[in-house]
């Protein structure tokens, strides 16, 4: 395997490390913040967050830390607003639905979005991929999904919430590839659209879920100071969900999702003492059997790939020399061999 292959797998790796720790930490702080302290304005809270990441990556770019790249002004809009509006969704199906049900409404993006890319952009998933991922959603059903109570309105914006998840995320890896931007630069630019779309109907979502008003909330030293940490911790979390999604895909990246709910299950069991069962236990090995499976057949599938390109770019070695910071985005399968630039801000973001 050459060295851009090399810096690939590295770089994966390194992402999706980064997404499990900063999202794992983020729902600790969280959990915090809203069961303990009765802080319980989630679609708010995340509007803070997303402005706190847009502050935060307009100084590394006044650090010179990455390059702005402008594009398709449209695009980075419509992106943002659907990147809200998604998050909204799935706090008012949470808020209509039971915990149950909203898990399997988080499960169903999965198998979602594998339709929507083998439809609309002819991506295929083999028989062992298939397989592997059936086993991950069962164990994650058997862990997490516990009564099911349905309801017409409810389950409209479950549906609502999985379609735009879904087109949103895929969108996430589709705009990199075809403007040449970094994960940086997609999420600088689309940012403010999702803050502001969020901070104007996440006031109201959140009274209407909570019968709270969050302005008029007492906000005590603890609460500020969990406030700050989460908003602080979101910026690696929005980060990575942007640079795990680009580097590999959004199956992916639900994969990833599911991982971190069972490390965040183990820990509730191990550290805060939570109440776990036989069922919970055999959902998590079941699951982590299927990311096993997954993670092998991806690593198998994509070695062809990653040898292929290696021969390529040795062939034009003479006429184009390989540039030492780039990668080749061989996951995904698709035509576009272009190097994507590793963002020189290594201080590597869904959602919280």
């Amino acid at each position: 395997m050459g060295v851009g292959g090399e810096k690939f797998q590295l770089g994966t790796v390194g992402a999706l490390g980064l997404s499990v720790v900063s999202s794992v930490s983020i729902v600790i702080c969280n959990k915090a913040l809203m069961s303990s302290l009765g802080f319980t304005f989630a679609t708010t809270l995340t509007s803070w967050h997303l402005l706190v990441t847009f502050c935060s990556l307009h100084v590394a770019l006044w650090m010179k830390f990455f390059e702005h790249k402008a594009f398709d002004s449209r695009t980075v809009m419509g992106f943002g607003v659907l990147n809200g509006i998604s998050i909204g969704l799935l706090n008012l199906s949470l808020g209509f639905n039971s915990v149950g049900f909203y898990q399997m409404t988080k499960l169903a993006i999965i198998p979602c979005t594998v339709i929507l890319e083998t439809l609309f952009f002819r991506k295929k998933f083999s028989r062992t991929i298939q397989i592997s991922l059936s086993v991950l959603l069962l164990g994650v059903g058997v862990a997490t999904v516990t009564d099911l109570q349905l309801n017409a309105v409810g389950s409209i914006l479950s549906l609502l919430a999985i379609i735009t998840t879904c087109i949103a995320q895929i969108m996430t890896n589709t705009i990199q590839k075809k403007f040449k931007v970094s994960s940086t630069q997609l999420l600088y630019q689309s940012c403010p659209y999702q803050s502001l779309t969020l901070f104007l109907i996440g006031p109201f979502l959140d009274g209407f879920l909570t019968n709270q008003n969050v302005f008029a909330f007492n906000y005590t030293s603890n609460v500020v100071f969990f406030i700050v940490l989460s908003c602080l911790i979101s910026v690696s979390v929005n980060f990575s969900t942007f640079l795990v999604i680009g580097k590999t895909s959004p199956v992916t990246y639900q994969v990833l999702g599911h991982l971190k709910t069972c490390l965040v299950l183990t820990f509730g069991y191990v550290l805060l003492h939570d109440p776990f069962s036989w069922r919970n236990i055999l959902g998590i090995l079941i699951a982590v059997v299927g990311m096993v499976l997954y993670s092998y057949f991806c690593s198998i599938e994509t070695q062809p790939k990653n040898t292929e390109v290696s021969s390529q770019q040795a062939k034009e070695g003479d006429s184009a020399p390989l540039i030492s910071d780039s990668l080749s985005k061989v996951e995904n399968g698709g035509d576009d061999d272009e190097p994507l630039k590793v963002p020189m801000w290594s201080s590597k973001y869904s959602k919280a």
